[in-house]
């Protein structure tokens, strides 16, 4: 029914309403399906030509071979967030699991192009918000999307990510690995069928679901004609907060927030911030947070957590030891570890991205 043409999420709703099951709407006449509010005789006559045209059988055979599994709209596991917004999504597919605390999720968006700064404040916020208990959202697209999943993963949180396409393919194919870790630790979903290629125009109508899944959405680096502010503008219309970093005044990533900002969005610099924003939620869920993820300051070289709380990676922990107050040059790092140098950029880089160390001109680093 969902794949019927002349079919969408609105439009599906309106069927389920009118005629009580999908088992009476399949098999409802050209006729009765004109009663149905919007839906003049063409229409009609499509949705009864089609709905019986996609093979069902072979999509749930694949499903179970892809280890995907499939709810509509009806089903008491369909997130309940996502059912309040205009125009939900009658069947999502799912690769990972959904909890009950998914409830509670924040979306981390902006664009593919993002500068350093950029993804480093998608990164942080994402590792913050997650080690306070709430699911980050994205979009598992290059750039500001994939920062903001890496940030929660690296805090032990759980994360989603919505897909323009369908869930037997990943897009971008560089996150292959990406997709693995996020089914493993929250879940990848998406509303198209399973072999549903990445197509331009599937990913506006993504965007809403992101943005239906969560309390609020938080644009990082985009143009104004960023699909993050689709999402945006999304949440507004579904009464969901929405927040925005500012960032460099000269940059054409930094339209989009500023944009939203004088639009009325939140500007956020902080964890405190975002908080404030959900209100009461965000007051419960502060006390019951701890030091690690509430410390976050407004200045950005303010330690960000407790790193007696925080797991460091193999390599990380012997370049972190290797670091003071005062500012260390790589290669006095190089000498004092018996890490390999490559190994020990990557652990610099991750460490940066944790805001634990800052890097200094000359390459110079010490820790926050």
């Amino acid at each position: 029914m969902s794949r019927a043409e002349g079919v969408g999420s609105v439009t599906f709703l309106k069927l389920l309403k009118c005629f009580g099951s999908v088992d009476n709407v399949l098999g409802a006449s050209v006729s009765e399906l004109t009663k149905v509010n919007g839906i003049g005789f063409r229409t009609a006559e499509k949705i009864a030509s089609t709905c019986n045209k996609f093979d069902a059988e072979t999509e749930l055979a694949l499903a179970e071979k892809l280890g995907v599994w499939i709810i509509n709209f009806n089903d008491k596991r369909y997130p309940t967030v996502l059912k309040q917004i205009y125009d939900p999504p009658a069947v999502i597919y799912i690769k990972g699991s959904l909890a009950k605390s998914d409830n509670l999720s924040v979306a981390i968006v902006g664009s593919r192009r993002s500068s350093l700064y950029g993804r480093e404040q998608a990164s942080r916020f994402a590792h913050l918000l997650a080690s306070a208990g709430f699911t980050i959202c994205s979009g598992m697209a290059r750039g500001i999307d994939t920062a903001a999943h890496q940030g929660a993963l690296s805090a032990g949180g759980r994360t989603i990510a919505v897909q323009g396409c369908g869930l037997a393919n990943i897009f971008p194919p560089e996150n292959k690995r990406l997709f693995e870790l996020i089914s493993q630790s929250g879940a990848c979903i998406s509303e198209l069928p399973l072999q549903y290629e990445p197509l331009a125009e599937n990913f506006p109508p993504r965007n809403r679901i992101i943005a239906g899944l969560c309390l609020g959405t938080i644009v990082v680096e985009c143009t104004l004609r960023s699909g993050a502010l689709i999402t945006a503008k999304s949440a507004m219309e579904n009464n969901r907060e929405v927040m925005a970093v500012p960032g460099k005044i000269d940059s054409p990533l930094s339209r989009g927030p500023h944009f939203l900002i004088k639009d009325g969005a939140m500007l956020v610099q902080s964890m405190d911030d975002i908080m404030e924003a959900f209100g009461d939620i965000g007051n419960r869920l502060k006390a019951h947070a701890g030091a690690a993820a509430v410390r976050a300051a407004a200045d950005i070289d303010t330690p960000l957590f407790d790193i007696s709380q925080l797991k460091l990676g193999d390599g990380e922990r012997p370049v972190y030891d290797c670091l003071s107050k005062e500012a260390v040059h790589i290669e006095q790092i190089i000498a004092e570890s018996d890490l390999k140098p490559a190994k020990i950029n990557a652990a610099l880089i991750s460490l940066r991205l944790k805001g634990l160390i800052k890097q200094l001109p000359g390459s110079m680093f010490l820790r926050k």
